[in-house]
């Protein structure tokens, strides 16, 4: 049998961030189906490569990329992928972009450094993102504005400051993308 119902409209959201931040916790945090995760465990052809200076507990990583749908309605559908963190990973950025209409940049605190690239990325092709500071186990000592300073983040993109663990904040964050994207000038 043949449906008459049109699929629904999808919206690709790039998630970035340097190693370790949380992006694979975001996606899977929100995702509505097992998100689908490419992580292998850390060996040692990664000491010397992979800074764990502030992770030293990270056990795996992700390799190609993190997968999640969430179902807005039946006619919006929002597909995440995550990007690994690892610079020698960051060749497939440029294949996992293609058709995003926004994206997220994830940012630990205690590593700020790791977040430029990914703000790089998407204000060189000019895809608007919202930043948000992951603050693991409550950890911040910044206030939004150094933060945002430290980043060299315009004023104009969104910076929200919570836990990727905790399913509430990461819609904040989601919701705060959507709005950013639907304040910005129509182009054609």
């Amino acid at each position: 049998m043949i449906s008459n119902q049109a699929a629904p409209a999808a919206v690709k959201i790039l998630v970035a961030g340097g190693f370790g931040v949380g992006k694979t916790t975001l996606v899977g945090a929100v995702s509505e189906v097992r998100p689908l995760r490419t992580e292998e465990y850390l060996t040692d052809a990664g000491v010397g490569v992979d800074d764990l200076d502030g992770i030293d507990e990270k056990e795996t990583t992700t390799v190609a990329l993190d997968f999640g749908r969430i179902s807005v309605s039946d006619e919006l559908v929002v597909y995440l992928f995550g990007t690994p963190g690892q610079e020698r990973f960051w060749f497939m950025w440029n294949d996992l972009v293609n058709g995003a209409l926004g994206g997220v940049v994830i940012a630990d605190t205690r590593r700020l450094e790791t977040s430029f690239a990914s703000i790089d990325f998407f204000e060189s092709r000019a895809i608007p993102f919202v930043v948000a500071i992951n603050c693991f186990h409550g950890h911040n000592t910044r206030t939004a504005d150094e933060i945002r300073a430290a980043l060299d983040v315009d004023p104009d993109v969104p910076l929200l400051i919570g836990d990727v663990r905790q399913r509430g904040f990461d819609k904040e964050v989601l919701l705060a993308l959507m709005d950013h994207l639907m304040r910005l000038p129509a182009t054609i």
